[in-house]
């Protein structure tokens, strides 16, 4: 698995952390990883943290990373508007995370919902009904509606918890409008970003993550190895009902497992 790998994409959720919980050997497995000489990147759908309090939460848990490492789709999204519409006005929700992150980028952030050109959807664990009705406000009044990942559920300490796309319903329920881009994984934005970073072919690269949809469909479309772990969004039965194109190329019990291939 790891012989011909020059380069270790690593989800975060699930595979690194649950939660705020580290899983047990995480922390042993990267290190190894990266005196194995491999390039380490961690390709998150993380969307409502900035880069920064990522990378405070790996420092808290005793991992040190390169801030350019850590690729959000919080990163992505923001690198997308400046890029291309570098004067669109924006109307987040999400925690505090995907507004500095914007912010941070250049990311012109509107004053009131009716002016937004855009609304960003994200996860928000602490979102009260004068936020929702704020997006829905926004997007009624016009604005484009861009996600920064669609995924059902995440794991957390207590098992599963809604993800972005309860948030994503209720807008385009509401509304009658669809989100009209995704840029978290599977999609080729994240994937291009993490390329980017670890300056390896697709081909050279092991994707490692606990969701098939957004970790091993990214890795099967770009042609990275792909490995699930079995800490997560995904149970070991639901890989063997699975017609073989879609299935991944390792299951691992967890990321610690890693380590036995070096």
């Amino acid at each position: 698995m790891l012989a011909d790998t020059e380069a270790v994409l690593l989800d975060l959720d699930g595979t690194v952390f649950q939660g705020d919980r580290l899983i047990r050997g995480a922390k042993e497995t990267i290190a190894s990883l990266q005196e194995a000489g491999k390039r380490i990147a961690y390709l998150s759908n993380r969307g409502n943290v900035s880069r920064k309090e990522g990378l405070e939460k790996l420092e808290r848990h005793g991992i040190m990373a390169a801030p350019e490492s850590l690729i959000l789709s919080s990163t992505v999204t923001a690198s997308f508007l400046k890029q291309h519409y570098p004067k669109a006005a924006v109307w987040p929700l999400g925690n505090r995370g995907l507004a500095q992150e914007l912010l941070y980028t250049g990311v012109k952030i509107a004053q009131a919902p009716e002016e937004a050109d855009f609304v960003v959807v994200t996860l928000h664990d602490k979102i009260t009904y004068e936020e929702l009705n704020a997006a829905f406000k926004a997007s009624s009044a016009g604005a484009r509606m861009i996600a920064t990942n669609a995924d059902k559920t995440y794991p957390d300490e207590a098992g599963q918890a809604i993800d972005v796309a309860g948030f994503i319903g209720a807008i385009e329920a509401a509304t009658g409008r669809k989100t009209e881009l995704v840029i978290g994984k599977p999609s080729c934005f994240m994937a291009e970003a993490a390329l980017i970073y670890v300056e390896a072919p697709a081909e050279k690269c092991l994707i490692v993550g606990d969701s098939l949809e957004s970790d091993i469909g990214l890795g099967r479309m770009q042609g990275m190895k792909t490995a699930l772990v079995l800490t997560g969004n995904t149970r070991k039965e639901a890989v063997e009902l699975l017609p073989p194109k879609r299935q991944p190329d390792y299951v691992l019990n967890s990321i610690d497992d890693l380590r036995g291939y070096l």
